[in-house]
């Protein structure tokens, strides 16, 4: 049995000096610095997230209601321009409301009064301006939940990699900066990594809503995309 084991134990033997070796060989000096940028772009699109919220003393005639009142949103949509393939279902809920009253003894009674329905459509808009008048109809048909609007690009590709650029040389600057305090020199790149951060929807509240009954004014403004980056430099 000993001689199945030898070639094992004598491979293992030469190849722990080449371990203890590679344990010892120090790291190198570095520097790590992290660099931001930014740029901006005109937004294109515009995402809209509406909902439909209906009421009934059974969940059947609260959903007829709720679908009743949504496809007229829909049908709005398409009448204004929107295509098939920039509307989506988010999501349906339906769920029972209770009012809750105090007993005697302390403890709760829960009546159930309705059932409640939530229709939620997230919308495309690729002519940003249409959204007013597209918020506007849809309040109008019905839409009376929160929901969301961004402003984004639909290839914000271009951009991003101008922020990207800028991060890095934002980065090498100041780890030149650093190392020409030290009394050193920057040397080859060791390890990067990334972070980036895209615009985000702003959230639309009831009250929302209800003052978008008359005209809505909607301002695009622009979109600012930033990355940030950590770089790791070796020391000359």
């Amino acid at each position: 049995m000993t001689r199945f084991y030898f070639p094992l134990a004598l491979a293992a033997a030469f190849a722990l000096p080449a371990i203890a070796q590679a344990a010892d060989v120090p790291t190198p000096p570095r520097i790590i610095v992290s660099g931001e940028g930014e740029a901006t772009a005109v937004p294109d699109l515009a995402m809209l997230t509406l909902s439909v919220m209906r009421e009934a003393k059974t969940a059947r005639v609260a959903l007829d209601a709720n679908n009743d009142a949504m496809a007229a949103v829909i049908a709005a949509m398409k009448a204004a321009g929107i295509e098939e393939r920039d509307l989506q279902t988010a999501g349906i809920q339906i769920s029972p409301r209770y009012n809750y009253t105090n007993k005697p003894d302390g403890s709760q009674q829960a009546e159930l009064v309705a059932y409640q329905v939530t229709n939620t459509l997230s919308v495309r808009v690729r002519d940003i301006d249409k959204t007013g008048d597209i918020l506007d109809k849809a309040v109008t048909l019905g839409v009376n939940e929160g929901g969301g609007i961004s402003f984004t690009n639909a290839d914000p590709a271009t951009v991003i990699t101008k922020a990207r650029k800028k991060a890095v040389a934002d980065a090498v600057a100041k780890a030149k900066t650093l190392a020409e305090a030290a009394g050193v020199s920057v040397g080859k790149v060791v390890e990067i990594s990334e972070q980036s951060y895209a615009p985000q929807p702003m959230p639309m509240s009831a009250k929302s809503f209800d003052a978008a009954r008359a005209s809505v004014p909607v301002q695009a403004g622009e979109n600012s995309y930033r990355v940030q980056v950590n770089v790791t430099f070796e020391i000359k």
